[in-house]
This record gives C-alpha cells, structure tokens and sequence, in this order.
C-alpha cells in the first residue's frame, strides 16, 4: 500500500517545487521522514533501472530474434522456391522416366513373349526330332524282329540294336539315357540265346547231297568195285616183290648148275599156275556177312533210285531247315540215316564222314525263340508319351 503512495508525493513534490512555495513556518524537526522510506525509495529506483535494462535487453533479443527470423524466412522461401523448382523438374524427369519404363516395359514383354514363342519353338523342333528319333528306332526294330522270326536267326535284331546304340550315342540326349540302357540289356539277351545257323547247316546238307554219288552200297557189286579200285596199288607191290624174289632166286639157281636152274624155272612155273588157278577159283566164291539182306540183294536199278530217293529226303530236310519247319528236318534227317545205315558200307571213309554230318545237323536243327526286346520297345512307348 505504501508503493502507490511514493509516486504521487514525489508528483506533489515536483509540482509543489514548480510553483512559488509560500511561506510556511518551519517544521518541528519530529516530523522528518523515516528512514525505511528512503530505503525503500531507493530500492524501487534500482527496481526500476533494473526493469528498464532488462526489458531494453529483451526488447533487443526480441528485435534480433525478428530479424534472424525474417532471414530464416526468406532463406527458407528461397530454398521452398527452388525446392519447387527441383520438384517441377523431378516431376517432370519422373514423367519421362515413367514414360520410358512404360516403354522399356512393353518392350520387355515384347521381348519376352518372342523369348517364350522362341523357346516353344526350339521344344517342339527339339521334341519333333526326338519322336523321329524315336519312331524310327522302334520301326527298325520291328523289321528286324519280322526279319529274325522269318529267318530264325538272331543277327538282324543284333545289328538293329546296335545300330540304334550308336545312333543314340551320337545323339547325345539326357533323356534318351533310359532307352540305351533297355538296349543293353535286350543286346545281351539276345546275345546270350544260341540260335541255329540255318546257313550252316544247309552247305552240311549240300555237301552230303553232293557226295551221295560216291558212297559205296553194301550189295557185291559195290564191295568189288571197291575192292577192284584197292587192287591195283596192292598187285603192283605184289608184282614187284615177286620179280626181286624170282631175280634172287634165279642168280642163286644160277650159281649152283644148270640141273638147279632147270628144277628152279619148273618150280616157278608150277607157282604161277597155281596162283593162277587159285585166284580164278577165289573169285568164283565169297562169303560176305550182311546184316541187311535187302542191301545184298539189291539191283543197279534198285541203286540208282535209292540214292535219288536219298538225296530227296536231303533236299527235304533243306526245304524244313529255311522254312523253319525243325520237325519235318528231324523226320527227314532220321529217315536219311537210317537209310544210310541200312544200304551204305559202314566201313568207308565217305559214309562215316557223311554220317557225321548228318549228326551234326540233326543236333543242332532244333526250333529256339530269340527273345523280344521289350525293355526297349517299352523305353521308346515312354520317350514317345514325354515321360
């Protein structure tokens, strides 16, 4: 309360020092001021220069703080202006840009549906040839089972699958693995199973039709014809023996007198009459074991037709081996070698070597399956399916 005060005395004060001041009697001296009025007086002039400085120092922050603000202000108009600028031309560099994707993305898309048309293309090239691959393996292979079923012999099917090893090897593709090894495995099959060798055994079959002729029948006729064909050698070595004999003979009778050389040709003459005689009577007789009566007793005629009906039942057998008929050979070759047997001399060379061969073509003329290769005709239904 006492704040308010000191302004308007002090205002009393000054006008009162304005105008002329009357006369007043002097103050009694205890009404002078208390101190603590002074004091508070002059802590309110230093409250007020206080107040005065602190707010012309606030008054100036606050004018500095305006003008760094206005700065800012337009340095940040300045920055928002070219911050607009840079966002035109970024707007404008994002519509080319996207403009261009746009285009780099059809041509993409361009790009990569010719890829896609390329690709179907190369698969469908790629699966064409492999179906020709294919299709042309399995027509071969059935020719050459055709080919073995007519033949009966297991080397078309084997060159086939040989063939179509090599022809897979040079092809180099994955997914024709599958089908060489189902060819490996029917080439060894088909390899491991003995075959008759037809071709074999009809040059057995000519060779004996061709020495039919020469085979020596059982009857006489026929053991002296082949006697008379041994005499010759064995008469020459006879006739030579005979001479050197007669020569030694002659020299020693000589030696000894004229009555020795005249006893000695008398002696040799008796021989050689003898001799002569005993081979006529010889031949006039023979005794001949015969096992087979009908042989024997057998004429020229008789001969000529049983070796024609021989080599008929051989060409026969022929006709069954290449036809593929094995029973029909069977029947025909036991019909030749009893025949053989029956009417031929066993103890020549020729008949033992053409009973022979009979016996070989009788052992080997049997009917065996060449199996089928079915792993590779199922490996090629697979390739062709794409599986």
């Amino acid at each position: 309360m006492s704040e308010p005060l000191l302004p308007s005395s002090s205002s009393s004060t000054e006008s009162a020092d304005a105008l002329p001041a009357p006369a007043l009697p002097p103050a009694p001296a205890a009404a002078a001021l208390p101190a603590w009025v002074s004091w508070g007086g002059g802590a309110l002039a230093v409250l007020t220069l206080a107040s005065l400085l602190l707010a012309w120092q606030s008054l100036s922050r606050q004018q500095s703080l305006e003008r760094e603000l206005v700065q800012r202000q337009e340095a940040s108009q300045a920055q928002a202006a070219e911050a607009r600028t840079v966002a035109k031309q970024s707007e404008a560099l994002m519509r080319d840009t996207a403009a261009k994707v746009a285009l780099l993305d059809a041509r993409l898309a361009e790009v990569a549906l010719q890829r896609g048309q390329l690709e179907e293309l190369i698969q469908s090239m790629s699966r064409s040839r492999d179906e020709n691959v294919v299709g042309d393996i399995e027509a071969a292979i059935r020719v050459a089972m055709q080919q073995t079923q007519i033949t009966g012999s297991a080397e078309p099917l084997v060159a086939t699958l040989k063939q179509a090893d090599e022809r897979l090897q040079r092809y180099k593709q994955p997914r024709m693995e599958g089908i060489r090894r189902a060819l490996a495995r029917d080439l060894d099959r088909v390899k491991a199973v003995s075959v008759v060798d037809v071709a074999t055994l009809t040059i057995k079959l000519d060779e004996v039709v061709r020495m039919a002729e020469e085979l020596p029948l059982v009857g006489v006729a026929e053991a002296h014809a082949e006697l008379r064909r041994d005499d010759p050698a064995r008469a020459a070595n006879r006739e030579r023996e005979r001479k050197a004999r007669l020569e030694r003979e002659a020299a020693a009778a000589a030696a000894d007198g004229k009555l020795a050389l005249w006893w000695w040709q008398a002696t040799q003459q008796l021989s050689d009459w003898g001799g002569l005689v005993w081979g006529e009577a010889r031949t006039l007789l023979r005794v001949t074991r015969v096992e087979h009566p009908e042989a024997a007793l057998m004429s020229p005629d008789q001969s000529f037709f049983l070796r024609e009906n021989f080599k008929l039942r051989l060409l026969n057998a022929r006709l069954a081996l290449l036809s593929r008929q094995f029973d029909t050979a069977q029947a025909d070759l036991r019909d030749t070698q009893e025949t053989l047997a029956r009417y031929f001399d066993a103890r020549s060379r020729k008949v033992t070597s053409v009973a022979e061969l009979l016996r070989q073509v009788a052992g080997q003329a049997r009917a065996v399956s060449v199996p089928r290769p079915d792993d590779t005709l199922a490996a090629l239904t697979a390739a062709a399916a794409g599986r």
